[in-house]
This record gives C-alpha cells, structure tokens and sequence, in this order.
C-alpha cells in the first residue's frame, strides 16, 4: 500500500469514526500555539484542548520566526485568538545542532548557503524566554497580554511554565 493510499484509508475512518460534522471557523478558546514539530507532543491532549479550539503553529524548536508572527497576526486579526501559547521540549533536536555547522553541511551537500535562519538553541527554557520577548516586541500582534510559554518534559509528560525574562 502506497503512502497516499494508507493515509486516504485512515482519513476515510477518521471521518466516519470522530469527524462529528463541521466547527466554526474561529478557535473556540481564542488561542494559538506555536510549538516544535517533535512527534513525541500531541498538543491537543498535553494542553487538554478539543479538536477546533486552538490554531496549532509547528516548527522544528517551535521558535518565533517571520512567517510565525505572519501565521499569528492573521490568527489574531482575521479570526479572533488573543491567547498564545508557546510549547518547547526537552530532549529538543534544535538543541543538538549549531547553525553554522549545520549551514556548512547544506551548503556542502546543496551548494548552496540556506536563507533561512537555522535557529538552534542551547536551552529550551532560555529560548522560550527569547520568544516571548519577539513576540512582545512585533508591532503586528494585536493582543499580548496572554502570552506564556512552557517546556514540556518528554520523559513525564509534564509542562513547566517559563517565566519572561
């Protein structure tokens, strides 16, 4: 069975099983989270959400980046979230890079130097911190009173809330 082919039969069980009709446009909590990609997060269960309360931004380190406060602007002013939610891990791939070995590797095996920001971090508790200050600083976000970050614990499942710098 082809890769299409499984996911179209699982989709096809997704919507006779759970789909459960159409939701409103607009996230019924008012949120948006920005988070890492990483597999080990379902964000919806570690945050206790339901399907259609939150817009869910995934990046490799969940970092702010451009096209993230794009995404959150958009979120914010077309369709009504005022919270934001930032969810980094431990045990973080972003942590075992460095930008510029990274860079000299897709440069080697490409020929050519990416355009876009690497964005490695050390500590995933120092990188939240970081985001929230870029989130803070955009002029494009209309509401920052609810921004709050945390790391999540792939080893026992729990969140520790990051206090701004």
């Amino acid at each position: 069975m082809s890769l299409a082919d499984d996911l179209l039969a699982r989709n096809r069980a997704y919507a006779e099983q759970s789909f459960g009709g159409p939701r409103p446009l607009r996230p019924g909590r008012a949120l948006a989270v920005v988070a890492c990609m990483d597999s080990r997060m379902d964000m919806f269960e570690l945050l206790g959400l339901e399907n259609g309360d939150a817009h869910v931004l995934r990046n490799a380190g969940g970092v702010v980046t451009d096209d993230v406060i794009r995404s959150l602007t958009i979120s914010q002013r077309l369709l009504g979230t005022t919270g934001i939610v930032l969810v980094h891990h431990t045990d973080c791939g972003m942590q075992k890079l460095r930008d510029d070995e990274f860079g000299d590797e897709l440069e080697s095996a490409t020929g050519a130097r990416p355009e876009f920001a690497i964005e490695s971090f050390a500590d995933p508790f120092d990188d939240v911190r970081r985001s929230i200050a870029r989130l803070h600083a955009s002029p494009f976000l209309a509401a920052k009173d609810e921004i709050v970050g945390f790391v999540y614990d792939v080893d026992t499942g729990l969140l520790h809330l990051v206090e701004p710098a």
